[in-house]
């Protein structure tokens, strides 16, 4: 994936939001997607809305770093900027690669299937301290179950709730920022429930 801005001086920087449509270029997890939602939409009385997954990409002088919540392909972590990894579905579950996920901080890396992304890229900040912020946080981002509300946060974790907690962390309001087109982010309220109660815990 080639950038998605003018080239960073020694001052400046960039951070873009990316929503993808859940499941593209991925038959299977679109049709579970879709059966979640319609499940979640019965259950909440409204309609079934479109599934989204967010990335973000940062740019500061050092380079630009692609941010996202993935299943591992292979032991090759140190080449994608692997900086956490977590159990999906269940902890015991996580004893084995298939059923982990990793949170990247990857220097020049790609986002899967960006080029299906829709109302993208969301410029959010120009700031450089936040640019920075946001890559130093992360690794110590929280990696409970995936797809479970092990925290307690009111909804499953998942990789909206890395992209949430990873810029309420640093310091930029994710409350307003929604999928395009009245899209859903499951998981996106779970991550800045999180953030909050750490900033709870720092200040305390």
């Amino acid at each position: 994936m080639s950038g998605h801005g003018p080239e960073i001086d020694g001052t400046s920087a960039a951070v873009d939001l990316f929503w993808i449509p859940l499941g593209a270029g991925a038959h299977v997890v679109r049709l579970s997607g879709r059966l979640f939602e319609a499940i979640s939409a019965l259950v909440q009385r409204r309609q079934p809305c479109a599934l989204f997954h967010s990335a973000l990409e940062v740019r500061v002088p050092e380079g630009r770093f692609v941010i996202e919540m993935t299943p591992i392909p292979d032991t090759d972590g140190l080449y994608r900027g692997v900086v956490a990894e977590g159990p999906v579905g269940t902890r015991w579950a996580g004893r084995f690669r298939v059923f982990r996920y990793e949170v990247r901080r990857w220097r020049e890396g790609t986002i899967p299937d960006v080029g299906a992304a829709i109302g993208s890229p969301v410029r959010l900040t120009d700031e450089l301290a936040v640019a920075r912020g946001i890559l130093g946080t992360l690794p110590s981002i929280p990696v409970p179950v995936w797809g479970r509300d092990e925290l307690h946060a009111g909804e499953m974790w998942n990789s909206n709730s890395v992209v949430s907690w990873t810029l309420a962390r640093a310091g930029i309001d994710g409350s307003s920022l929604r999928p395009p087109g009245g899209g859903r982010a499951p998981g996106w309220d779970a991550g800045l429930v999180a953030a909050a109660r750490s900033r709870d815990r720092s200040g305390a």
